[in-house]
């Protein structure tokens, strides 16, 4: 017999359910095996940790690299080793995917079009006439997911952002020593991002501008994990808006920022990893950076190297910290866990004040972030007759659904639970 539970009132029992946690989290997978993920986690659960595939019924692709939003309706994808960039909605259906974008990186917005960094070089670029000797930065219009313009920039780039009409990149060279004849990029390229013209390099004089880029206004926070061996790994703070007229734009400190991520407040918050291969060893640290105040005064005042709460204590416990990211539009911290980089790794949330609220499973090599916006608050109407059967569905509304009107990749609430059906 299913079991009833009565409803406090006998006429209609309307509730109100906040969804302020909507996270779509890219799990890499292993490196040409094809096994990229998404995980949908919503309000302290893991609704599905293969959630491109539960609505689209196919594979997301391999080695999945960055992840933004474009605007309310899109979402893009940098899957890296499939040379793709995958477009999606907010609820995970596939719009497009733009191919041919050879070793895609890293991804930044303007609202109208999606630039995207390529470790691709002595390479024919998608408009079959230009050949570049380096990397390059493609520019894709969303009205139809096509490559308009590319742009030469330093090899191997790697993370990308927009300012004030100008795109960032910043230079690893990161195929140095293993098979390509050129050294460490020390760069970052300015690129005038409507005509797609390189304007200027700034020198920073560090190797290797590698990994997480994230940005609070004019302030870029850049990691350079350094050669592995001898050149030790270190922080930049770049300013956006004095590199557009002055190349002293940017402080170097000692830590390094492996992951990072943008505070609601307009700091960074960052795990450093150095990693040598003489010892075989990663040592981690935690830092707290306010960017303004590192550029005020030209050092490292403004570092703090803690995170909030138990986050720096955490992440020391984890056997591979692997990402970190703060949902802008809450103030929720997420961070991630690769374990053996090899099997299931693991999504840490804490909030605000950076209280640990839960770990969950997620797949392999989790690793990027995005946040939807929040609803805010609806109404969730139960059924006329005053129960809840257990073992019936009910849509978002709070309606009971017949089973047999079931909708692949829709999500339907059964015991109090949110899940994906997928027949």
């Amino acid at each position: 017999m299913k079991r009833l539970f009565t409803l406090l009132s006998l006429t209609l029992y309307i509730y109100s359910v906040c969804a302020q946690e909507k996270i779509i989290l890219l799990n890499e997978g292993m490196w040409q095996s094809d096994n990229g993920r998404l995980t949908y986690f919503e309000d302290g659960q893991v609704i599905s940790n293969q959630w491109f595939r539960d609505v689209n019924g196919t594979k997301l692709g391999d080695t999945p690299n960055d992840i933004i939003q474009i605007n309310d309706n899109l979402i893009a994808i940098a899957i890296n080793w499939s040379n793709i960039v995958q477009f999606i909605t907010p609820e995970g259906k596939a719009v497009a995917a733009t191919e041919d974008i050879p070793n895609n990186r890293r991804l930044c917005t303007d609202g109208e079009y999606v630039y995207v960094t390529s470790y691709g070089h002595e390479c024919e670029t998608i408009n079959g006439t230009v050949y570049f000797d380096k990397g390059f930065v493609a520019k894709i219009d969303i009205s139809d997911f096509k490559v308009v313009a590319t742009c030469e920039v330093g090899y191997e780039p790697e993370g990308i952002a927009f300012y004030e009409g100008h795109l960032f990149v910043a230079n690893t060279g990161g195929y140095s020593g293993v098979g390509e004849d050129h050294e460490f990029e020390t760069t970052v390229s300015i690129i005038n991002a409507a005509t797609m013209a390189l304007e200027k390099d700034i020198d920073t004089g560090i190797s290797n501008l590698y990994g997480e880029m994230s940005q609070s206004g004019q302030y870029l926070c850049i990691n350079s994990p350094g050669d592995y061996y001898e050149i030790p790994p270190c922080g930049i703070i770049f300013d956006c808006e004095k590199a557009l007229s002055d190349e002293d734009c940017f402080v170097v400190f000692d830590y390094p920022v492996t992951y990072n991520t943008t505070t609601i407040d307009g700091k960074f918050l960052a795990v450093g990893s150095a990693f040598s291969y003489i010892t075989g060893q990663y040592e981690f640290s935690t830092l707290t950076i306010d960017p303004k105040a590192v550029m005020e005064s030209q050092g490292d005042s403004g570092i703090e190297q803690a995170l909030p709460g138990t986050l720096s204590e955490d992440f020391e416990d984890m056997s591979q910290p692997y990402g970190i990211y703060v949902n802008p539009y809450t103030g929720y911290i997420y961070g991630t866990d690769a374990g053996s980089f090899e099997g299931a790794g693991y999504l840490y949330q804490w909030s605000p004040e950076g209280q640990l609220l839960g770990k969950h499973k997620v797949y392999v090599n989790p690793g990027h972030f995005l946040a939807l916006p929040p609803d805010g608050h609806f109404d969730v109407i139960a059924p006329i007759n005053n129960v809840i059967m257990a073992n019936d569905i009910y849509d978002l509304q709070g309606r009971c659904v017949n089973k047999s009107s079931l909708k692949d990749g829709t999500i339907y609430i059964k015991e109090g639970k949110k899940f994906i059906y997928n027949q």
